[in-house]
């Protein structure tokens, strides 16, 4: 069986897949809600993969596989949709894996982001951070956000990516989209660069090292509103990461300029519903107060989760919350409630306060 590249994106629109793998001596296989599915047909082999990796790499980018093993770019198919593309090397073979990056953006509404977070969008400065692992939606929700602002706020928005993901029209801001390796050569540089290109919102698609965390602070600092993602999940252990990333001697001022620039921090999980197909978003949300930022100066952010669990009047909402009104509502399963939450001892203590069995 002859596959097609094309025919396989288009399955995977039509599908609602989140991710297309390719592999020698596997069947192409679609990531749909969460689990892998095989599509039809014979096991792919060498020629196969090496075929379909031509079809939408450039020369440059096939080159850039051969000599350092791995390309990643963006991929945009027709009118419908953009991928976000891996092309590696694995045992000397080539392999592939695409992620469907849609082009309708959600409302907060549709994220499932409470009203609060809203406000986050209007504040002239600030650090907002939206954290979680790989395939949370993190760039969905930041791409959604900025759409916000680009619709209500005139403004300049510079956005940092590697690579660019969802394309963002000039609407009532002006936006400028840059991408690492074409346009910029790193996200610290950019960052630098940036400023002096007269921004209000600066996007950092990740922020992977100490240099780029420090140009986040500063850049936040100076005035202007800035988000960022981290592969963290909590509050408390995301301000723990940037902080353990700078040298010891560093630590206390950074720990200060934090404590100043920080607005929220919100943590994502993507959950498989079992009330209808499709997953759901779990959402841990730390909005700054007075008390956090005391608590992340003076290096107590141990005490992070409390604030967090009394803040609901300031929109904020612990994760194990979440996931219990997610579960009690019927939307996520027992395992996944017990696995995802962070102290599920005390969640099963919950469920029994309240009168609630497992369903």
């Amino acid at each position: 069986m002859k596959y097609e590249m094309l025919e396989m994106l288009q399955l995977c629109v039509d599908e609602g897949a989140s991710d297309l793998h390719l592999r020698v001596d596997a069947a192409p296989m679609l990531r749909i809600h969460g689990a892998l599915t095989p599509i039809d047909g014979d096991p792919l082999d060498e020629e196969d993969t090496l075929e379909l990796a031509k079809v939408i790499t450039t020369e440059e980018q096939f080159a850039e596989v051969n000599e350092r093993g791995g390309c990643d770019f963006a991929y945009a198919f027709e009118d419908q949709a953009r991928f976000r593309v891996s092309v590696f090397k694995e045992r000397g073979r080539f392999g592939l894996a695409l992620r469907l990056i849609p082009n309708a953006l959600l409302t907060l509404q549709q994220i499932g982001l409470p009203e609060q977070v809203r406000e986050l969008l209007f504040k002239p400065r600030g650090l907002v951070l939206v954290t979680g692992p790989t395939g949370s939606g993190k760039s969905t929700t930041l791409a959604s956000m900025l759409n916000i602002i680009n619709e209500q706020r005139d403004c300049h928005i510079i956005t940092v990516e590697d690579p660019i993901e969802y394309y963002h029209a000039n609407k009532k801001s002006l936006v400028t989209q840059r991408e690492i390796g074409n346009d910029v050569p790193s996200f610290s540089e950019s960052i630098r660069r940036a400023l002096r290109q007269d921004p209000d919102v600066i996007l950092i698609g990740e922020m992977r090292d100490l240099e780029t965390m420090q140009a986040a602070i500063t850049a936040a600092e100076t005035g202007h509103l800035v988000f960022a993602t981290l592969h963290t999940t909590g509050a408390a252990t995301t301000v723990d990461r940037i902080v353990d990333a700078f040298p010891t001697e560093q630590q206390p001022q950074v720990r200060t300029q934090l404590s100043v620039s920080i607005s929220a921090i919100i943590s994502q999980l993507l959950l498989k519903r079992i009330d209808k197909p499709g997953r759901v978003a779990a959402f841990e949300i730390m909005i700054a107060t007075p008390s956090i930022r005391s608590r992340i100066r003076d290096n107590k952010t141990f005490m992070i989760d409390s604030d967090i669990q009394t803040g609901a009047k300031f929109g904020m909402i612990s994760l194990d919350t979440h996931l219990m009104n997610l579960y009690t509502a019927g939307i996520i399963s027992y395992e996944d409630l017990i696995t995802m939450s962070r102290d599920p001892d005390t969640v099963v203590q919950k469920l029994k306060e309240l009168g609630l069995s497992r369903q």
